[in-house]
């Protein structure tokens, strides 16, 4: 089964501005004659952006184009407006402006946090992660693997859960960096990052936390928690693609994993991206503004969504801890039936979702997170994550319950696999949860 984001196939890009988000109305995506609405549930893979994110970083790509690193007046406006955004990311995760570092995207601030922390301590080789992180972690750890590290991949429950006595057992005096999610990206489970983070400075361990899905989506202070490093993205939360920030504590250790000019005070080389630095301020601006409001909102769309596909599909598990995960996230798994075929009949009516993280389509294995899990190999290929954001709407969810519980039904009965035993054993299964 090969893991696609599924994307209407005559779509054209949607203009922010017509989300429609106040009047409950889907947008609608214009190809020639064709029009269909767009329903668009795959915002943990990215998001449109804001009308006002590219209203904010206009004329940075059209009159303020000078080189913040230049000393005459055209420029200082633009290093400026430089520094605000840096304190608009800062204030969002409770940091001060000085720990952030501007960068192209997560995987870079991921990348840079492993290789810093190996380099700023040359006497330690190990590195401690889990089986659930995203590739940017998972596949570079992998590597240094190749490379002759220690390597550990700490296991995860039925419910995606770390042991935290075996974290602890994990933070050997080798041990450079401990690298835990915030979230998970596919289930939407959050970890215990508080309490990771004091097992990792009780142990004297850097600890990093790629909290891409997290940053926007629920409250964080980095005042409050003890983590060294931590990695977002501009692209999670409705800036643009390709900015990106990695907080560094103060005091920590770090050594730059690109080497070029004095940009970011020496830790980050390369010319910045003015107008996508803005855009991430200001992105980050809005959702510090709208957290309270607009997670409760899609926290009760995501409920209502997944309660009535429960209640309509037997044979569907919930994956992930329920208790402990993003509001905007449910990972569901459809026995005997593949996720690649649900989400190319979904595209049939518009509708965008994910068979698990954008970064792993084209894959023929289930994903490496469920598979960590335990789910049931007659789920695992089955799974589909529905990831809903601030733009959609009570009418999108009942499109998605009409449309999806039909299309589950036609393609069990195309499966070798779906028997009237396996129904019946199905349908008991519901009823006993329900």
């Amino acid at each position: 089964m090969t893991k696609v984001t599924a994307l209407p196939k005559t779509a054209a890009p949607v203009e922010p501005a017509g989300t429609d988000a106040a009047s409950g109305s889907a947008p609608e995506v214009s190809s020639g004659e064709f029009r269909e609405p767009l329903i668009y549930m795959d915002y943990n893979a990215t998001t449109q952006v804001a009308p006002e994110v590219i209203e904010e970083m206009l004329p940075y790509l059209r009159d303020y184009y000078g080189n913040p690193s230049s000393m005459y007046g055209f420029a200082a406006r633009v290093g400026k407006k430089v520094q605000e955004a840096r304190e608009r990311v800062a204030s969002l995760v409770g940091a001060h402006p000085d720990e952030i570092i501007f960068i192209s995207c997560g995987t870079e601030g991921d990348n840079t946090a492993l290789s810093s922390a190996l380099a700023s301590y040359p006497g330690r080789h190990a590195v401690v992660t889990t089986r659930v992180e995203h590739p940017a972690i998972k596949n570079a750890a992998e590597r240094l693997g190749k490379q002759g590290r220690r390597v550990v991949f700490l296991p995860v429950d039925r419910q995606g859960r770390l042991d935290l006595d075996q974290v602890a057992e994990s933070l050997a005096e080798d041990v450079a960096v401990l690298s835990v999610m915030w979230a998970n990206n596919e289930t939407g489970t959050v970890f215990p990052v508080e309490r990771i983070g004091a097992l990792a400075a009780e142990a004297g361990v850097m600890f990093h936390t790629d909290a891409v899905q997290a940053v926007g989506k629920i409250p964080i202070d980095l005042s409050a928690v003890p983590i060294d490093m931590l990695t977002l993205s501009g692209h999670k939360l409705h800036a643009p693609k390709g900015v990106g920030a990695l907080y560094v504590r103060r005091g920590t250790r770090f050594a730059p994993f690109m080497v070029g000019g004095h940009q970011e005070r020496g830790r980050r080389g390369g010319t910045e991206n003015v107008a996508g630095i803005v855009a991430l301020g200001k992105a980050c601006e809005l959702a510090e503004r709208r957290l309270g409001e607009e997670r409760e909102r899609v926290r009760v769309l995501r409920d209502r969504l997944e309660r009535e596909l429960l209640a309509r599909i037997p044979g569907t598990l919930v994956n992930g801890d329920v208790e402990n995960r993003l509001p905007n996230t449910t990972s569901l798994s459809f026995e005997y039936v593949e996720g690649e075929s649900i989400l190319l009949m979904l595209n049939e009516h518009g509708i965008c979702a994910s068979s698990g993280s954008a970064c792993t389509s084209g894959s023929l294995e289930p994903s490496h997170v469920l598979r960590a899990m335990g789910v049931p190999f007659t789920a695992a290929h089955g799974s589909v994550r529905f990831s809903l954001g601030v733009y959609n709407t009570d009418a999108e969810v009942d499109l998605v319950v009409e449309k999806l519980p039909p299309i589950i039904a036609r393609l069990r009965e195309l499966s070798p696999f779906w028997t009237p035993e396996t129904a019946a054993a199905c349908t008991r299964a519901s009823a006993d949860a329900s």
